[in-house]
């Protein structure tokens, strides 16, 4: 079971429900505030609708000290318990989680949370965009001239899928031992780990990457051009061999892969503008389609530069049908997914009388 909120909680117990748990989401009797952020999918928000299909929904008022017994009753009787209400926030509630895995030895707890609470700022609140600045994604992301947000909530999702990690490992163990266990999984950790090689280049390396807007900050030619028909798409060389073959059939500079400047990928880092020129010079002569057939018969990768709207174009774009009420939603499939139909998205509450008179018959 979860009592989640937002992003980061609900992208983990959504996994789970994908996975075929019984995923009981405990909400406030107003909902998850995540509910209301818009209401661009059919009246609900788009957050909503894609971290919480699959779900049963109970609706819980913890300001009433019975509801916290039932919430407490729910916790024990279930495998796994998720939640990220703020630190302190289930103390405070008197929800005690050491007693309930005492009463289940074999409960699996997991809070998700901003900061570790064994360092300086587990107290603190945490969101997605403070992250992305506080470990320093942002210093590296953007253009040159200043700094930039991924444009989706990376920490978030980075986290929830560290959590549902987690989870998995914990159930193997638990398999083998019989115990559960507490697990904590923050947002600062989640993205430190995805920040690890910037940090590795700048303590040991010394110095971090630098922003270089849609271009890649350690390989060269690995950026944005743009064509003769004014269509941007991003090309790649990752090797020698590559290089290589650009050279010769589309650089027209055959002498360039022996020539000191341009002989090796840091070479060509080192020389980017005169590089990157080559390419932009080169890419103007060609419509985008005569040159995508060039790079493909070539075996370089590049890519067109999309819009949003050229995501669900593309044909490679799968998704899932989940039922909201009468409507379908069409989201895009968990990678090693079928793209089957999930469970319905729940109303605020759909299904406390249902998981109550389940709890019932457990005690």
């Amino acid at each position: 079971m979860a009592l989640e909120q937002a992003v980061a909680a609900p992208f983990c117990s959504r996994r789970l429900a994908e996975g075929g748990a019984d995923v009981i989401k405990v909400e406030r009797p107003e909902g998850d505030f995540a509910r209301y952020y818009d209401t661009a999918v059919g009246g609900q928000s788009a957050y909503f609708v894609w971290l919480n299909y699959g779900k049963r929904s109970i609706a819980l008022d913890l300001r009433d000290s019975s509801q916290v017994q039932t919430l407490q009753a729910l916790i024990v009787s279930a495998d796994v318990f998720v939640q990220n209400l703020k630190p302190g926030a289930l103390a405070k509630l008197g929800v005690d989680l050491p007693a309930a895995r005492n009463a289940n030895p074999k409960l699996i707890t997991c809070s998700v949370a901003g900061y570790s609470s064994a360092g300086p700022s587990g107290a603190r609140k945490a969101y997605d965009l403070l992250i992305q600045a506080e470990t320093g994604l942002a210093s590296i992301t953007g253009s040159p001239h200043e700094p930039g947000r991924v444009g989706v909530s990376v920490c978030d999702i980075a986290c929830g899928m560290f959590a549902y990690d987690a989870l998995l490992l914990a159930l193997i163990e638990r398999g083998a031992t019989g115990r559960g266990k507490h697990l904590e999984v923050t947002l600062f950790d989640s993205l430190a780990q995805w920040m690890a090689v910037p940090y590795l280049l700048e303590r040991y390396g010394g110095s971090a990457p630098e922003r270089v807007g849609i271009a890649h900050p350690g390989i060269a030619p690995y950026g944005v051009f743009v064509t003769k028909d004014g269509r941007p798409f991003v090309l790649s060389v990752q090797n020698e061999r590559e290089w290589q073959t650009l050279c010769t059939a589309l650089l027209e500079k055959p002498e360039w892969v022996r020539d000191p400047r341009t002989n090796s990928n840091e070479a060509r880092v080192a020389n980017r503008t005169l590089v990157d020129s080559a390419v932009a010079q080169s890419a103007l002569k060609l419509d985008f389609a005569a040159l995508s057939e060039l790079l493909l018969a070539a075996d370089i990768a590049h890519a067109a530069v999309n819009e949003v709207s050229g995501l669900r174009k593309h044909g490679d774009f799968r998704t899932r049908g989940v039922r909201f009420g009468e409507t379908t939603v069409e989201v895009p499939v968990t990678p090693g997914q079928e793209a089957g139909e999930m469970r319905a998205i729940p109303s605020v509450g759909e299904h406390t009388e249902e998981v109550l008179a389940e709890l019932k018959q457990l005690q």
